[in-house]
């Protein structure tokens, strides 16, 4: 399989070597490309025997080049097709989304891949034996693998997919050949706690250094789950013990190897109405885009900035700091505790209406949900996250936009980036996008 060359950038080694539009890229050193990975991979070294169709012709063009020199070509069509999930997960989210939904949330994608690229999760469920070795062979690491259970039965259950059983075998292969992975396990009470959560965190434990994390995460259940599994949220009381176990298994990891290994996302903290840990516990925050501490990781960055002499608004500002009803109580303490002159902030919990159930996180709120919400109060503006937000836009998950939603409160809108900083020059006023009724 090749690729046709779309364009060759100016004053690239792809120019230098000579080749052109509408070549066919068919091999590298050798290899064949099977997609973006390969080609990457391939490319990435210094020396490049690169073989391309011209015509009729078959051309072979030889270089040397500096390692990680990028060739400067462009390619026609996709040289990354998402491969999708084949599993049948009880817990899934995508499942129990409701109508209305932005269409590119109901694309199941499970692509090592992205994994690789991205940080998306994946469960390797739909990795062949050839698969496996490329991934060895293309050094793909560090992977996002989602285990939920090494028990192969209780796993197979948990993914829908009798396929899916084996997984330590798979990690076992990949931390032999060198490769390292951070995990997830989503946990559903009575079903992959206790005495089975005991058994995931030793059994990932041992295959360490290859497994350099693992975050523990509670199951999302929205209010749209009519056929589905019966499943249901952790109380406050399972919560509260969920800490003090992760609490004894980090201490022991970090005295055993140097790291607490296991971490609990954000939501088991909110619900038992505990503190959280310290930033430094959370050794650099490997886990950040999975939740697990986001709060914390907010509050260092944020007091950084704090403890600098703050440019406060010359003028009065009164704010309204919407989000989600988890972090409601702990943002509130928050701003309290970090007064800023002449700003006045609160912090609004909104309900989520719009997935209904538990889910009570500020980034799936909704401009259904702050429209409801927020409805009758008043402020000098709205701070939003972008994390509410289609990267690069002003829509939300509803695909309703930030304009109708300042038309609608009759209020301005804020858009602050994720995290402290963010945050601190939202309260200011001097950072994030400004977004008016049209």
């Amino acid at each position: 399989m090749g690729y046709v060359i779309s364009a060759v950038q100016r004053g690239s080694l792809a120019e230098a070597l000579g080749l052109q539009a509408g070549d066919e890229l068919l091999s590298i050193n050798g290899e064949p490309l099977l997609d973006l990975i390969d080609y990457q991979y391939l490319t990435a070294g210094e020396r490049l025997n690169l073989l391309c169709r011209r015509g009729e012709e078959e051309i072979e063009f030889d270089c040397e080049k500096d390692d990680f020199e990028e060739l400067g070509t462009e390619f026609e069509g996709e040289m990354l097709k998402t491969r999708l999930c084949v599993n049948r997960c009880v817990f899934c989210f995508v499942d129990q989304l409701p109508g209305g939904c932005r269409e590119s949330l109901h694309v199941k994608d499970d692509d090592w891949r992205l994994s690789l690229m991205m940080g998306n999760f994946v469960t390797m469920s739909n990795v062949s034996e050839s698969e496996l070795k490329r991934i060895i062979a293309r050094r793909a690491s560090p992977l996002y693998i989602s285990v939920h259970a090494t028990n192969p039965t209780l796993r197979a259950f948990l993914l829908g997919n009798e396929r899916a059983g084996e997984i330590l075998p798979a990690l076992r292969r990949l931390r032999d050949a060198g490769l390292e992975y951070h995990l997830q396990a989503v946990l559903c009470p009575g079903i992959n706690d206790g005495a089975e959560l005991e058994r995931t965190v030793e059994e990932l434990y041992a295959l360490r250094p290859a497994a350099l994390s693992l975050a523990l995460v509670p199951v999302g259940l929205t209010g749209r789950r009519e056929g589905l599994p019966a499943l249901r949220p952790f109380t406050k009381e399972e919560c509260a013990a969920m800490t003090e176990r992760a609490a004894a298994w980090q201490a022991r990891f970090l005295k055993e190897s140097g790291s607490r290994f296991v971490f609990l996302a954000d939501e088991f903290y909110c619900k038992a109405q505990l503190p959280f840990p310290p930033p430094s516990s959370y050794e650099g925050y490997p886990q950040i885009e999975n939740g697990v501490g986001m709060f914390a990781q907010m509050s260092e960055d944020f007091d950084y900035g704090y403890a600098e002499e703050l440019r406060s608004p010359k003028r009065p500002r009164e704010l309204i700091l919407a989000c989600g009803m988890a972090i409601e109580a702990k943002m509130r303490a928050f701003l309290e505790a970090h007064p800023i002159k002449n700003v006045r902030a609160r912090a609004v919990g909104v309900e989520n209406r719009f997935f209904g159930g538990g889910v009570d996180v500020t980034g799936l709120l909704t401009g259904l949900c702050l429209r409801e919400g927020l409805k009758g109060r008043r402020a000098d503006e709205l701070l939003l996250s972008s994390s509410m937000f289609r990267a690069g836009s002003h829509v939300f998950l509803d695909d309703s936009s930030a304009e109708e939603l300042s038309k609608a409160l009759s209020m301005p809108i804020r858009i602050c980036q994720q995290g402290g900083e963010g945050l601190l020059m939202g309260l200011c006023g001097l950072g994030g996008e400004i977004i008016h009724a049209q």
